[in-house]
């Protein structure tokens, strides 16, 4: 694979090197990151580390149509109300009480952001909370800072709450259950803890004009939902589809299968009574909801780090690990665990989990197989999703949330949040550590 290289370079360094110039420029944001991966694949290929065919063996597919499907059923859904429906609903079981408000749409959000993905949900859950907080003339901010808690520590308890998670679970064969029975335990604490300490710092101060709240219990959530024909379409395929992921492991359907496929049937039964050309019409916007820019990041991302991987230098450096944690499970379980939550609350945790896949992958050769090492992936999960959490920069979900802060006038400053953010993000992974430690060695 490496015997044509480009003026007779060192695969190790040519790879490596063009890995570490990758990763510079995606931190950077002068460029689009779908731009500079696709740009730094052709690059490996270019320069003899894999050829085209090697390239294509490294994108995980399984990956890429789990992303898309439910990315065009999330799509869909949202046009039939079912977020801001269920944002009014939450607020008004609580009597438009401002901490209640706070603990429902903490407890929406999370929920949400578990079974569907965490973005969406922010997407349309920020703006419903920014319009409830203006009515009741209560600070917004508590509530958009615990609904980006939420988001990310919602996503880290299944398959497809958050990107890291699927790319985890595609590349070990780890199914919806596997997420749900291992994380979901630990989420469970985590938000609840996180929940109290918001409490100590905001929720005693949350106070409101009680005609203010009669004023937001006047809110008709039924007004919400603007089509409620494929409100029902949505719930029943989101049921079905969730009932792929818990049933399909075992059945040998892959996850990217089952999104796909709901994602399929959810648009023959939209599009039943149209004609052609509106059917045309619908299925072209449904694909436009796609997040394209994500998914090319994505594939060059995969051949970038499957050239590294060919030329052994994740290997070596899995040694090196080995070396400093002294061939320890627990401590490298453990390190792997804080250094993920650190790494992703201040780059992108895409690139940063693409990178450590082959190399926990490579550390077979040392604790044995898949079996022996699922700690070491619990770790890279809870720590890659739940240091997001670190900083403004550390999630999707946090940026979108603080785009719609800025335009209403009341912008979430990076130094503040991360203030606030970084030692509850911290919190959260001590949690996490005791958590892998008393159940896994």
């Amino acid at each position: 694979m490496h015997e044509g290289m480009l003026f007779g370079f060192d695969p190790v360094w040519y790879a490596g090197l063009l890995f570490v110039a990758t990763y510079i420029l995606v931190m950077t944001e002068r460029l689009n990151r779908a731009v500079i991966s696709i740009t730094a694949a052709c690059l490996m290929i270019i320069g003899g580390v894999l050829t085209q065919q090697a390239a294509f063996e490294g994108v995980d597919f399984n990956t890429l149509g789990l992303l898309t499907g439910m990315m065009m059923i999330v799509g869909l859904a949202k046009n039939s109300g079912i977020f801001q429906f269920l944002a009014i609903w939450s607020v008004k079981r609580v009597k438009a009480d401002p901490w209640g408000i706070l603990v429902m749409l903490v407890v929406v959000t999370a929920v949400l952001s578990a079974l569907l993905d965490n973005v969406t949900t922010v997407l349309l859950i920020a703006p419903v909370t920014l319009l409830i907080t203006d009515t009741l003339k209560i600070n917004a901010y508590p509530y958009l800072f615990a609904e980006i808690f939420a988001s990310n520590i919602g996503g880290t308890a299944t398959l497809i709450g958050d990107p890291p998670n699927i790319m985890i679970g595609s590349a070990v064969g780890l199914g919806f259950n596997d997420f749900f029975f291992n994380l979901a335990p630990v989420v469970v604490v985590i938000l609840a803890i996180t929940l109290l300490i918001l409490y100590l710092f905001w929720g005693r101060s949350l106070e409101t004009d009680p005609a203010l709240q009669e004023k937001v219990m006047e809110y008709r959530e039924r007004d919400a939902i603007t089509d409620a024909r494929l409100l029902k379409q949505s719930l029943v395929v989101l049921t079905l589809v969730m009932m792929g992921f818990v049933f399909g492991h075992d059945l040998g359907l892959q996850p990217a299968t089952v999104a796909m496929f709901g994602a399929s049937l959810l648009l023959i039964v939209h599009n039943l009574k149209r004609s052609a050309a509106e059917e045309s019409v619908s299925v072209h916007k449904t694909f436009c909801e796609v997040e394209w820019t994500t998914l090319f990041f994505f594939i060059g991302l995969f051949i970038v780090v499957y050239g590294v991987e060919s030329t052994g230098l994740l290997e070596r450096i899995a040694h090196h690990i080995m070396e400093i944690t002294g061939g320890d499970r627990s401590v490298t379980a453990i390190s792997i665990l804080w250094v993920s939550a650190v790494a992703s609350a201040l780059v992108d945790n895409i690139p940063f989990v693409a990178t450590m896949i082959p190399l926990i992958e490579s550390m077979a050769t040392t604790f044995g197989n898949n079996g022996e090492l699922l700690p070491l992936w619990w770790s890279l999960a809870l720590g890659s999703c739940l240091g997001g959490n670190g900083s403004l920069v550390g999630a999707s979900a946090n940026l979108i949330v603080a785009g719609f802060a800025e335009r209403s006038g009341q912008p979430i400053h990076f130094t503040k949040f991360m203030l606030g953010a970084f030692p509850l993000m911290l919190l959260s992974i001590l949690i996490s550590s005791i958590y892998i430690q008393l159940r896994y060695f």
